[in-house]
């Protein structure tokens, strides 16, 4: 959704998220100021599916960003894994927690700028502290915007593989489905999102718009789509196979036609 000026507005809020999942939500904000406290915690923040008000009980995860005054230490991260199996447990209409933890310098810093700083600004919603995003840019749907969010698909692709080649079960093969699933579609709507002009984070939404542009790969995407929420394709070794060694490295190699290649992280 656009602003009126054609900035992308940011999708979320709290008031969206659903009557379920509020305790959950509560229970987050309270744990995350007494992990951390003031003095090293700047600011939280809720996305995904749950302040879109789109989460299904049982179902969704809970996406929870945490930003640090300072960078974040082992220990920090210690604290962050125990979190999240602390809310995992507490909370069965909630399919797992996961936190990312960053410090406030790597958000607001020029490399991060369209990568970090774009989610911030557009994709989450503030649960704690002074939100970042008034000090970051009004984002449009551009090229640039397009390339650092997503234009490092060639580097995940061998680490895919090796996942692919270790997980025994299907429990293994159906988490790893999820996460490349649903990063191929987000990879293939920005590749077509700047000629959209507009953002959607709805997967379906996603592999519509890409279908549009490249309609002889809109299967694929379809099936990335249901991978990506977890259906059984997820679980079929040849399923991912096919995502993986067919449909990765086409996009990959398109994105760096269209767009180029994400600016190198250290």
């Amino acid at each position: 959704m656009l602003n009126e000026d054609g900035t992308l507005a940011r999708e979320g809020a709290l008031d969206r998220v659903p009557e379920a999942f509020v305790p959950v939500v509560d229970a987050a904000r309270a744990r995350i100021g007494e992990v951390f406290g003031p003095a090293r915690l700047h600011s939280a923040y809720l996305y995904g599916s749950i302040p879109r008000g789109t989460a299904t009980p049982g179902v969704s995860d809970l996406d929870l960003l945490v930003v640090l005054r300072e960078e974040p230490t082992d220990a920090d991260r210690d604290a962050v894994a125990d979190l999240e199996a602390e809310l995992d447990r507490r909370f069965p209409q909630i399919d797992g927690a996961g936190v990312l933890l960053v410090g406030v310098r790597a958000v607001m810093s020029e490399l991060e700028r369209h990568d970090l700083g774009f989610f911030v600004a557009c994709l989450c919603t503030p649960l704690l502290g002074d939100d970042l995003a008034g000090r970051l840019p009004r984002y449009r749907p551009t090229s640039l915007l397009a390339r650092e969010t997503n234009g490092d698909l060639a580097l995940l692709l061998p680490r895919w593989r090796q996942r692919v080649a270790e997980a025994t079960t299907d429990a293994e093969r159906g988490r790893l489905g999820r996460r490349v699933g649903r990063r191929l579609v987000r990879t293939g709507f920005t590749l077509a999102m700047p000629r959209w002009g507009d953002w959607t984070s709805d997967l379906e939404e996603m592999a519509e718009v890409f279908g549009g542009y490249y309609p002889r790969r809109a299967a694929q995407m379809r099936t990335a789509v249901a991978v990506g929420r977890g259906g059984a394709e997820g679980a079929d070794p040849a399923a991912l196979g096919t995502l993986i060694d067919d449909l990765g490295p086409w996009l990959a190699a398109e994105y760096r036609a269209v767009h180029g290649v994400k600016a190198p992280r250290p």
